[in-house]
């Protein structure tokens, strides 16, 4: 049997199959879900049973005929229940995320620090170096690290990186010759 063959059977199976189970499980998700995840749900579940065809028990070898519901139906709703399963709590996961985020942005820093400056600092660059500096300030990814990440070469995420930490420096007003932090007199004696 040539490969083209074998994909032509393997398709003729699932349509098969698909023609028996997709209105009994529409059904099923129906009664167990909100009618706005069924569609999604059950087109996961007909991919799982696209993926799996061979395992389904009870469906021939040869699409010579529709396969009993009796004999397919059991396993494709084990299917479905996991797939809405997987379904359930990556929206839990979502929902979970939100608040968390929700939360973080409702929760002022302690000392009342406000990082607005920052943020817009950040905002008025580019798409692109801003995601540079993101990684190497928040995520402490090294140019090589940034440039795998990005797709750009190393040396130009130095130079992008350079290049943005002086203009955020230019927007934050720290334009002075002292490294921030620093105080004139520190490490002076006061004699």
């Amino acid at each position: 049997m040539t490969e083209e063959e074998s994909r032509h059977r393997q398709r003729a199976r699932f349509e098969a199959l698909a023609h028996v189970v997709a209105e009994p499980l529409h059904r099923y998700l129906l009664r167990r879900t909100g009618a706005d995840a069924v569609e999604d749900v059950l087109a996961e579940a007909m991919l799982v049973l696209w993926r799996r065809i061979d395992d389904v028990p009870g469906l021939a070898a040869a699409p010579a005929s529709p396969p009993d519901p009796d004999d397919v139906l059991p396993w494709c709703y084990g299917v479905a229940r996991g797939c809405l399963a997987n379904a359930r709590r990556a929206d839990g996961r979502r929902l979970r995320l939100m608040e968390r985020l929700i939360r973080t942005q409702d929760r002022q820093p302690p000392g009342g620090d406000d990082h607005s400056d920052l943020h817009a600092a950040l905002a008025a660059l580019g798409s692109l170096d801003r995601e540079v500096v993101r990684l190497w300030a928040w995520e402490g990814l090294t140019p090589r690290q940034i440039a795998e990440a990005t797709g750009l070469s190393p040396n130009a995420v130095s130079i992008r990186l350079h290049r943005a930490k002086k203009r955020l420096a230019e927007q934050l007003g720290r334009k002075t010759n002292e490294p921030s932090g620093h105080k004139r007199d520190e490490g002076r004696s006061s004699q």
